[in-house]
C-alpha cells in the first residue's frame, strides 16, 4: 500500500501490454482459423448462382466443351415453377446468351417460342426478364424473324403497363428489331402511349421511346399518325439545354427525322390537319419556339449534340427534294422568320 503513484502506473501499463499482447495473439490466431475455414469451404460448383453458372460455362467453353447450361435453363422453365423461380431463370438464360455464344445459336426457334410464352406470365418480373431474354437471343441473326412474332404482344405491354423497367426493357427488345407491315396498325394505337413515355421523367426510357420513335417516322404511312399525335404543352422542354446529352441527341435526331419526312413532295402533296395540340403544332406550327430551343444547343458542351442541332436548322430551312442547295433554301416562316 505504501506504493507511489509513478510505480502503480508503470504496474498498470505493464500489465496493459501483457493484455494487449495476449489479445494480439489471440486476434492473429483466429484470422489464421478464419482464412484456413476460407480455404477448405471452397463454393460448391453445383451453385445455382447466375455468377457461378457462368463462370462454370465459360470455363467448359473454353476447354472446347460444351455446358449444357442454356439447355438445363431451358428445361427447367418448362417446368412447373413459381414467379421468383422462372424471373431467376430468365436472368440466367439472358446472361448465358450473351456469354456464350455457340450454346445460344444451337438453340431453336421452339426454345424462343418457350421464352415468349412468358410474356403473357401475371408477374411483371417475369415478363420483364422475358423481354430481356428475348433481347439477347435477337443478337443472333437466324432468331429475329421469330422474335419478331411478339412485338404486338411487347407492343401491348408497354402500352398498358405503366412500368419504367417494362418500358425500357420492351423497348430495348423493339429497338433491336426491324418492324413488319403488319405491325403498323397496332403501332397507330399506341402511340400516344409512345408519347407519353418519351414525355415522362425516366431518363432510359425516354431515350428508348423517342429512338422507336425516329424509326418509326421514317416510314411513311405512319408519318402523319406521329405528327398528329397529342403532345404536353411543355414539350419544348425535352430540347432545353439542361436536359442529358444522350436524350438531347436524340430527340433532335427525331425533329430531323420529322422535319425531312414532313419536307418530301410526297408528303407535301397532301393538305394535312393536325390538332392544336399536336407534335406537328409544337414542332413547326407558327407559334412554336424551337427555333430559339436550336440556337442555343449549337453552343452546347457534347459536339454531337450542337452538330445535329445543326442538322436539324438545316432540315428546316432547306426542303429535301431541293437538295439543299443554297439558292433553293426557303426559310421556313414559323421558324426563322425573315431569314434568321
Amino acid at each position: 500500500m505504501g506504493k507511489t503513484i509513478p510505480r502503480c502506473l508503470q504496474q498498470l501499463d505493464l500489465r496493459k501490454s501483457v493484455v494487449g499482447l495476449a489479445t494480439g495473439a489471440g486476434a492473429i490466431y483466429l484470422l489464421y482459423k478464419a482464412i484456413r475455414a476460407g480455404i477448405k469451404c471452397q463454393p460448391p460448383l453445383c451453385s445455382n448462382s447466375p455468377i457461378c453458372i457462368a463462370r462454370l460455362a465459360i470455363e467448359r467453353e473454353r476447354h472446347g466443351r460444351d455446358s449444357g447450361e442454356i439447355r438445363r435453363l431451358l428445361n427447367s422453365l418448362e417446368c412447373k415453377q413459381d414467379e421468383y423461380a422462372k424471373s431467376m431463370i430468365l436472368h440466367s438464360i439472358t446472361r448465358c446468351v450473351y456469354l456464350l455464344e455457340a450454346e445460344a445459336s444451337a438453340c431453336t426457334t421452339e426454345d424462343i417460342c418457350l421464352v415468349g410464352e412468358m410474356l403473357d406470365d401475371k408477374d411483371n418480373s417475369v415478363r420483364i426478364q422475358a423481354l430481356n431474354a428475348l433481347k439477347a437471343f435477337s443478337g443472333i441473326r437466324k432468331f429475329r424473324l421469330k422474335i419478331q412474332e411478339h412485338s404486338i404482344k411487347v407492343l401491348e405491354l408497354i402500352s398498358t403497363i405503366w412500368d419504367t423497367e417494362l418500358h425500357v426493357a420492351g423497348l430495348r427488345l423493339l429497338n433491336s428489331l426491324p418492324m413488319p407491315d403488319y405491325v403498323h396498325p397496332q403501332l397507330r394505337r399506341v402511340m400516344p402511349a409512345l408519347m407519353e413515355i418519351m414525355q415522362s421523367d425516366y431518363i432510359l426510357s425516354q431515350v428508348q421511346a423517342v429512338r422507336l420513335l425516329s424509326y418509326l417516322a421514317q416510314k411513311n404511312d405512319l408519318l402523319y399518325d406521329i405528327l398528329n399525335c397529342q403532345v404536353h404543352s411543355n414539350f419544348l422542354n425535352l430540347f432545353q439545354s439542361s436536359q442529358p446529352g444522350s436524350l438531347l441527341f436524340e430527340v433532335l435526331v427525331f425533329a430531323e427525322r420529322l422535319s425531312e419526312g414532313r419536307n418530301a413532295t410526297h408528303y407535301r402533296a397532301v393538305k394535312w390537319h393536325y390538332n392544336e395540340q399536336s407534335l406537328h403544332e409544337a414542332l413547326f406550327g407558327d407559334e412554336s419556339r424551337l427555333a430559339d430551343r436550336l440556337l442555343s444547343l449549337v453552343i452546347h458542351p457534347e459536339e454531337e449534340v450542337q452538330i445535329q442541332a445543326c442538322k436539324v436548322i438545316v432540315s428546316l430551312q432547306c426542303p429535301q427534294d431541293l437538295g439543299c442547295r443554297p439558292s433553293a433554301c426557303r426559310p421556313s416562316h414559323s421558324y426563322f422568320k425573315n431569314g434568321e
